[in-house]
């Protein structure tokens, strides 16, 4: 089946306490939306890619492309007021026949081997999502204020790309819009579809915080 990726590059990055949107920061020499373009490319010369960015960031985006010679086949969509709309812009791009990997843009860092392991079992399964158990212990707070220990075994965490049937994924998103949608999968999920879910890697992290950005200018560099 056609293969499609969607990078969801929206972020302000107010949280890394810079005034350009954290998808442009530099990250070993070139910004973080590059290096995630540049994962889907290199692991698929032949997928077909799209980037959603607010239409405010778009022409800043493309000087960037110029300036970096950044010369990796893209069609862009116009970002939403929200994630869920703005994956829905994207999709809008694609036919109902094929797969499609839905990434967050500054998760530069994921595996050619997670990306085909969604994509297989998307084929497979309909849709499927990477994700990591639990390391850490994990407590819930409680409404009165106290908390109380959880079986961490019974949690995962979940990264991107989220991949699924174009159809599947299409007719999901033409739900109403609610806040309980956090992700691909939960809007995939309350229109009565089950993800399947495969093993992501610890390097795929999501680049929001300065420590974040530290780790991954390791992680690319070593």
């Amino acid at each position: 089946m056609k293969r499609y990726a969607i990078i969801v590059a929206g972020g302000k990055g107010t949280r890394m306490g810079s005034e350009l949107p954290k998808q442009f920061l530099t990250l070993a020499g070139k910004p973080i939306l590059a290096h995630t373009l540049d994962s889907f490319y290199r692991f698929d010369p032949t997928i077909e890619l799209v980037v959603v960015l607010p239409a405010s960031q778009q022409e800043y985006w493309k000087q960037l492309c110029a300036d970096y010679r950044i010369d990796i086949p893209h069609r862009i969509a116009s970002g939403g007021e929200t994630r869920f709309h703005s994956v829905r812009n994207g999709l809008a791009l694609l036919p109902d026949e094929g797969l499609v990997a839905i990434h967050d843009g500054v998760r530069p860092l994921v595996t050619h081997a997670v990306i085909e392991a969604c994509f297989q079992a998307a084929q497979a399964c309909g849709g499927a999502i990477p994700t990591l158990p639990l390391t850490d212990s994990l407590r819930q707070i409680l409404p009165e204020g106290n908390s109380r220990a959880e079986d961490r075994s019974r949690f995962v965490t979940v990264q991107t790309p989220q991949t699924f049937r174009c159809s599947e994924i299409k007719r999901a998103y033409d739900q109403p819009y609610q806040s309980t949608f956090t992700d691909d999968a939960s809007v995939y999920e309350a229109a009565g579809y089950t993800p399947h879910l495969v093993q992501g890697n610890r390097e795929n992290l999501k680049i929001t915080l300065p420590i974040d950005l530290a780790l991954a200018e390791i992680l690319l560099t070593r």
